[in-house]
């Protein structure tokens, strides 16, 4: 044998055979792309998004249905409450007739009528007064534009829901101004007050409701200026101020609306507030300004160093007590001092909204 033949068997025998693939099955890539690892990635990512989206509407829906289901036992045991309530009602109200009954029986009383099955349960009964036939009631709630029955309602139900609609029907109407008031405003054509208060109720009555209507309209424009400024004028320490300073006005003028409306203010300060808003209508600040002064501080003397020596009098000290036409009003209680503050705060701001022609009307 040859040496050639026999280093071929070897070589032959030494060799490794080859392993069989598929067709099917493609064969494993040594090196991968940047971009197939980055899908498989985002693949992975994505796999892994929806099993933790799969798991939490698994959790919120196990969620739901524990809270459906404390819902349900929870009407259960309401519906169960009342329904205990009602029975003890009943036997309650059935042992306090017998009760009655027993007790009427015993002192020799007429019994208790018997309790028809159409009765109502749901209040006292309504007195003959103050009852009103169902027909005629009927046709009061068509009236009115109110259904004329409604679903399982009785005569006295229905004679409720009627004075109810007539209750909120006469409860005078709020105007929607800056202060709501019950006074008729009128309009500003009609607002220039007399020169003198009126004497008659009717006359009264009607100044009342120019001055109020004044006065809104002043807090309406004053709201207004308010809000038309520039948003670093608002935002600033000056503007802030101002802005309050309108708020506390029109909060401290609420007592002077509320006796308007009751008619209770006094002559001594309806009959200089009616001459200050007559001359600020007119454009004469400063004689309104005067007004004002005059109804603060007044006129009336007061008392300064020693008034009563010995037993004589001194000369003038009969001013000393003198009516309160001149009386410094806003020494009189707190709440005054503040409406007439505000009147005063209204005079400011008319005379910059309707500037008068004559430069000298111009308050300082």
């Amino acid at each position: 044998m040859d040496f050639a033949k026999l280093m071929q068997s070897q070589i032959s025998k030494a060799k490794i055979p080859p392993k069989t693939t598929s067709s099917s099955d493609p064969a494993p890539k040594k090196y991968l792309k940047r971009s197939e690892i980055e899908a498989q990635k985002q693949a992975a990512y994505l796999a892994e998004q929806e099993a933790l989206e799969k798991q939490r509407l698994e959790r919120l829906e196990k969620k739901r249905k524990l809270e459906d289901e404390e819902l349900e036992k929870a009407a259960v045991r309401e519906e169960k409450k009342r329904r205990l309530a009602e029975e003890s009602r009943l036997r309650r109200e059935e042992e306090e007739e017998a009760e009655e009954r027993a007790r009427r029986k015993r002192l020799g009383l007429a019994d208790l009528p018997p309790k028809s099955k159409n009765a109502e349960e749901d209040g006292t009964p309504v007195p003959e007064d103050e009852d009103i036939a169902d027909d005629e009631l009927i046709a009061k709630l068509r009236e009115l534009g109110e259904p004329a029955r409604l679903f399982g309602e009785m005569h006295k139900q229905r004679l409720r829901r009627y004075k109810k609609i007539m209750g909120i029907a006469l409860k005078p109407k709020m105007s929607d101004g800056p202060i709501p008031t019950t006074l008729e405003l009128v309009f500003e054509k009609d607002m220039k007050v007399p020169t003198k208060v009126p004497k008659d109720a009717e006359g009264r009555k009607f100044l009342f409701r120019q001055l109020a209507s004044y006065f809104d309209m002043v807090f309406r424009e004053w709201a207004i200026a308010m809000a038309r400024r520039l948003d670093d004028v608002k935002t600033s320490f000056q503007g802030k101020a101002a802005f309050n300073a309108m708020v506390q006005a029109r909060d401290n003028m609420i007592p002077f609306f509320r006796k308007l409306e009751k008619g209770e203010l006094d002559d001594g300060i309806l009959d200089p507030v009616v001459e200050i808003v007559r001359a600020s209508q007119e454009r004469r600040y400063v004689d309104a300004n005067d007004g004002y002064l005059t109804l603060s501080i007044g006129k009336a003397a007061w008392p300064i160093g020693v008034t009563m020596v010995g037993i004589h009098e001194r000369s003038a000290r009969e001013k000393l007590h003198e009516s309160d036409k001149n009386a410094a009003h806003i020494m009189s209680d707190e709440v005054t001092r503040k409406y007439l503050q505000s009147i005063k705060r209204c005079l400011s701001f008319a005379q910059t909204r309707w500037p008068p022609d004559d430069q000298l009307q111009l308050m300082g």
